[in-house]
C-alpha cells in the first residue's frame, strides 16, 4: 500500500463557546478563545489516502480528483467563514479544531466513493494544524 498526502490551506474564524455553560464557565474553559468577537486561524490541512499502485498510471490516487473533492467539501464551505454563524455543522457543536477535523473527515468520507469509485483508494487520515503547536488528526480508526 502507498499513502499519498496532499496539503491545503484555508482561513476561518470561530469562537469557542458552549451554549450549555455560563459565560464564566466558558471563559474558564476556553480562555482567550472565548473572545465574544471570535478569532481566526490560517488552517493547514493534510488529507491522506492509501491504496495500491494502479498499474497503468503508476499512481495510488488521482491528485486532481482529490483536489476537486477538497475544494467542494472543505475549502468552499469553510474558507473565510465565521464557523459559528456560517457553517451548519457548528450551529449546535462548539467549533473546536477537534470538531472541525471530524467534520472535514466526515464530509470527505461521505463523498469519497463518488470521487473515487471502486475499492481503492481509501481515505486514511485528515490532519489539521490550527497553529504550529495545535495539531489534530482523524483517521478511519479514530473517526
Amino acid at each position: 500500500m502507498i499513502r499519498v498526502t496532499r496539503k491545503y490551506r484555508f482561513s476561518a474564524s470561530h469562537r469557542l463557546h458552549a451554549a450549555g455553560l455560563s459565560d464564566d464557565e466558558n471563559a474558564g474553559l476556553y480562555g482567550k478563545c472565548n473572545n465574544p468577537y471570535g478569532h481566526g486561524h490560517d488552517y493547514e490541512i493534510e488529507v491522506s489516502a492509501r491504496g495500491p499502485l494502479e498499474p497503468r498510471s503508476g499512481r495510488a490516487i488521482d491528485p486532481a480528483a482529490l483536489d476537486r473533492l477538497v475544494e467542494e467539501q472543505v475549502l468552499r464551505p469553510f474558507d473565510h467563514r465565521y464557523l459559528n454563524i456560517e457553517s451548519a455543522a457548528f450551529q449546535k457543536a462548539v467549533p473546536t479544531t477537534e470538531n472541525l477535523a471530524r467534520e472535514i473527515y466526515s464530509r470527505l468520507q461521505t463523498r469519497w466513493n463518488s470521487a473515487f469509485p471502486g475499492p481503492w483508494p481509501v481515505l486514511d487520515k485528515v490532519r489539521i494544524a490550527e497553529t504550529p503547536r495545535n495539531i489534530f488528526e482523524v483517521s478511519e480508526t479514530n473517526g
